[in-house]
């Protein structure tokens, strides 16, 4: 009997997660489609355009995945957008101004964002700070010393390697999704190199969670830090290669986000890591911790980009529309998971 009830509750709880995913991939295709029918004759449904959204929120899906795996062990981190501005601006200075190569400022700003993360998850795990103190602490130090090394914007170089990376195009095969301009020419749709690494990081990301002990390991410290303990988990050191890793994503994220503008400014991807919480919540990630996955985190990326593709598009909105937006199915979401939580109160 009791294995019977075990065994019921265990499978609540996949359906309910199944039904939030379910849920923001629904609403993803809800919100597209209506794009595609309000704005066809703005050509909202090409195929360049879905490509857009991937390529102008590829740093922020990245982000969003280390930030998704923080939350899964119970923490937060509200540093990720500063350490992207960081990154840009060390990247932008490294080239144009203290002439050090492509690789060697990759190299080394991956290891500033592991060291980074590394006195974070200290600070968090084995000294007890609240998260939200500590990753607070670290928003306004990679603010502040984005600043230091320039309060300019500083744009890098296209004839560096880093620059002529951002110029690679990969095209759609046979010509998918092709359409001719006003001026006749053919398009050829295409995402690039930031796309692809991000999304082979979404796939990485969800593999390490699904099928590794360290995956297993930040569920059961989310879920409840005193059962992991018992059962044998280290819940500070997963605690702590939460936030390495959620930092190594940052700065990952923010090469990623560099590519993009080509540039560093004091005051760039302010609000991303608002972004990325908001994003991991849409997809399924509890607040709480325990509850999530990437694909979710994905989609919910994918709906933040959306949203405001669809204000872009209006051209009567103010792009504040799409935060207020944002926050309204923020809440829904948060509202949902409370009702799932109550759910299973209840069947206990």
């Amino acid at each position: 009997m009791s294995k019977l009830k075990i065994h019921q509750k265990k499978k609540l709880r996949i359906s309910s997660n199944t039904i939030m995913l379910l849920i923001t991939i629904a609403l993803f295709f809800a919100l597209y489609g209506a794009g595609c029918v309000m704005y066809a004759s703005k050509d909202f449904g090409r195929l360049q355009n879905f490509f857009n959204v991937l390529i102008n929120n590829a740093g922020l899906l990245i982000a969003a995945c280390g930030v998704t795996c923080v939350m899964l062990a119970g923490g937060i981190d509200i540093s990720v957008g500063s350490m992207v501005a960081l990154t840009c601006m060390f990247m932008s200075v490294g080239l144009a101004e203290w002439g050090l190569p492509s690789g060697l400022l990759i190299v080394m700003i991956l290891g500033i964002g592991i060291l980074f993360g590394a006195v974070q998850g200290f600070c968090i795990a084995y000294l007890e700070i609240q998260p939200f103190i500590v990753t607070m602490a670290g928003l306004f130090f990679a603010r502040g010393m984005t600043a230091v090394i320039s309060t300019d914007q500083v744009s890098v170089p296209f004839d560096s390697w880093f620059g002529q990376l951002s110029q690679i195009k990969i095209s759609m095969p046979f010509n998918i999704g092709a359409y001719m301009n006003k001026k006749g020419a053919m398009i050829v749709p295409y995402v690039r190199i930031t796309v692809i690494i991000a999304l082979v990081m979404v796939l990485i990301t969800f593999l390490m969670l699904r099928y590794t002990k360290f995956g297993r390991s930040l569920y059961a410290v989310g879920g409840n830090q005193q059962s992991a303990a018992l059962m044998g988990l280290n819940v500070k050191k997963t605690k702590l290669l939460s936030h390495i890793l959620c930092s190594f994503y940052a700065t990952l994220g923010g090469l990623c986000f560099c590519l993009n503008t080509m540039c560093g400014t004091a005051t760039q991807a302010t609000g991303m890591e608002m972004d990325a919480i908001s994003s991991a919540v849409i997809g399924g990630t509890l607040l709480t911790g325990g509850v999530g996955n990437v694909i979710g985190t994905l989609f919910g990326v994918m709906i933040n980009g959306t949203i405001s593709s669809l204000v872009k598009f209006n051209g009567k909105l103010v792009a504040s529309w799409a935060n207020i937006i944002t926050a309204i199915l923020l809440c829904f979401f948060i509202l949902l998971q409370a009702i799932f939580a109550k759910i299973k109160e209840r069947k206990k």
